[in-house]
């Protein structure tokens, strides 16, 4: 009875230090993905402050001026004057849609009408 307790207890012992084993490789392979993962987020962030910078640069007020000043035969751009916006009153706005009265309630006898 002692040798298969003894037996039993040895392949409980490989087989808690195979699934180790295996646990161990699929953690280093997650952190290695991770770590991956977490260098392409910061490529990408860096690549993202570098186009953002490019494209403040590349609309700069003074530069979008010369260019229109440039391209004024071909394009016809104008400066805005203060008389091309219009005010706030001029704006139609959508009429607000009425909401059907359904089942009204007589307010002296709290009953329902028909």
């Amino acid at each position: 009875m002692r040798s298969l307790f003894y037996v039993l207890s040895a392949l409980g012992v490989i087989a808690l230090a195979f699934w180790a084993y295996h646990e161990n490789y699929t953690t280093q392979e997650a952190q290695a993905r991770a770590e991956t993962l977490q260098r392409e987020i910061s490529l990408k962030r860096q690549r993202l402050r570098m186009l953002r910078a490019e494209w403040a640069y590349l609309n700069r007020p003074d530069r979008l001026r010369s260019l229109a000043d440039l391209n004024f035969d071909r394009l016809g751009l104008m400066p805005l004057q203060p008389h091309q916006f219009g005010m706030i009153d001029q704006v139609a706005f959508p009429p607000v849609p009425e909401l059907p009265i359904t089942n009204p309630i007589d307010v002296m006898s709290h009953e329902a009408l028909p």
